[in-house]
């Protein structure tokens, strides 16, 4: 642009800085800011906001702050931006007292904290579990005209949970309602994984329905945290229940939500179900992948369903998923205890030569194995 007696405005030296900084380069940045000065172009409150964001992300606060000096030499006041910067980088480091601190500065100059700020504040109290603080920062937003929105109330929200508080959670969740603030699925989330915590499956169900009806819909990692979660505590029929759910409301569920489900039936003896699932997923245009193969290849194995689990294992490859060491050593093992000797020493060599390693559990079989046949077995 210089080149073609074209002159940068400071709305494209402020779009190049910022770019720079997010790409981590943040000396490029400061090039580009000191050649901006060089041409003649003032930097404002954005430009000096980008480079104190920047250093923030850097954990370099003192020289943000130096920035913050610089501003004022400058003659341009720092704003909202700039103090929830400080206030936010702060908190990070765990000088919550200095970020209180930089917030009655922020008042004292006229400058009033915004939801940013309070939301800020609020995280860190609740990070260090000083749950009444959160509560005095949540009342002293109201007092001063900013309404909390659904950030504050999932902040708080998620910091009740944590701490076992899931039912005062809820009254939370009522208490948005009441302000018309509607809960979203990080919400939703959050208060559903508390309940499940507490054993409270049945009820985060309930809530799971209420959420679809919302029209909210949980996110992939919700479910298979979910399903993993209703597995763990042995409540199979609510996974089907939940992963049926999921699957009417038309939401495209991911393989590791299906492998979840899998694990759960093969732990529970429901091999065939398992194996419809596991058929599905092609139907669905998803993959298998390692992590799947290995519960269905287990489950078939702990049915003695050994040629079905010998073929799933072999048809890996051509579903281009490579076995790896667990996959060869469930079907070493699951041979070497059916007697099927040759076969297992045929699958170890194979798995050596593919670079991966017995485990305990293989090696002490073949070392047994040697033991009472005084056969040679190279492991």
């Amino acid at each position: 642009m210089v080149g073609n007696n074209v002159s940068p405005d400071i709305f494209t030296y402020n779009i190049l800085i910022d770019a720079h900084c997010k790409e981590g380069t943040v000396s490029e940045a400061v090039n580009i800011f000191n050649a901006m000065r060089k041409q003649g172009v003032k930097p404002d409150v954005v430009t000096y906001n980008i480079l104190v964001d920047a250093w923030c992300k850097e954990r370099l606060i003192s020289e943000s702050l130096d920035i913050v000096h610089t501003m004022r030499k400058q003659g341009i006041e720092p704003d909202v931006v700039t103090y929830s910067t400080l206030v936010d980088a702060h908190c990070k480091e765990g000088r919550v007292s200095e970020a209180e601190d930089i917030v009655e500065t922020m008042r004292k100059e006229g400058i009033e904290p915004d939801v940013v700020t309070y939301n800020i504040l609020v995280d860190a109290y609740c990070k260090e579990r000083s749950i009444s603080k959160a509560v005095d920062t949540i009342a002293t937003m109201r007092k001063q005209g900013v309404e909390p929105d659904v950030v504050t109330y999932n902040i708080f929200i998620d910091a009740l949970c944590k701490n076992g508080m899931v039912s005062e959670a809820e009254c939370i969740v009522d208490t948005m309602r009441k302000q018309c603030i509607e809960p979203n699925f990080v919400t939703y989330r959050t208060v559903m994984l508390g309940m499940c915590q507490l054993g409270r499956v049945s009820t985060a169900c309930e809530l799971l329905r209420k959420m679809l009806t919302s029209g909210e819909v949980p996110d992939l990692m919700t479910i298979s945290i979910l399903l993993d979660d209703f597995g763990k505590r042995g409540k199979l029929d609510k996974a089907l229940e939940f992963f049926q759910a999921m699957r009417n409301s038309g939401l495209k569920l991911d393989t590791d939500s299906y492998s979840v489900v899998i694990d759960g039936l093969c732990k529970a003896g429901q091999i065939e179900v398992a194996k419809e699932l596991f058929h599905e997923l092609s139907v669905n245009g998803l993959k298998p992948n390692v992590y799947t193969y290995d519960i269905l290849i287990n489950g078939l194995c702990k049915e003695g369903l050994l040629d079905e689990a010998y073929q799933l294992f072999r048809s890996m490859e051509d579903n281009d998923c490579l076995p790896v060491g667990c996959c060869y050593n469930v079907m070493i093992q699951v041979f070497l205890r059916n007697s099927y000797t040759s076969k297992a020493t045929e699958l170890l060599t194979e798995m050596v030569g593919k670079g991966f390693c017995a485990d305990l559990c293989t090696a002490t079989l073949f070392v047994d194995l040697i033991l009472q046949s005084n056969e040679s077995i190279l492991i």
